[in-house]
């Protein structure tokens, strides 16, 4: 998906939240995937910490295809 967003804003320059939202939400693929995106206005606390028991915790799933780099979270019950 990445390689598709900045393909598709090559070249444009990413004057404000605005642009880049719109450039993000207006991509697609050739075999039909359409992105969608929203600007995220929420304040979020910085610093936070997660214990190795916490982070253990979390349901992620390695890929078949190089799963040292691709994974799936999935959500908890």
């Amino acid at each position: 998906m990445f390689c598709h967003i900045t393909e598709n804003w090559r070249g444009r320059p990413l004057l404000s939240q605005a642009v880049v939202v719109n450039l993000i939400g207006h991509t697609t693929t050739r075999s039909g995937l359409a992105i969608q995106a929203e600007l995220d206005k929420n304040s979020y606390p910085k610093g936070l910490k997660v214990s190795e028991q916490e982070f253990n915790t979390i349901p992620i799933a390695p890929d078949r295809f190089h799963g040292d780099w691709n994974y799936k979270i999935t959500p908890r019950k």
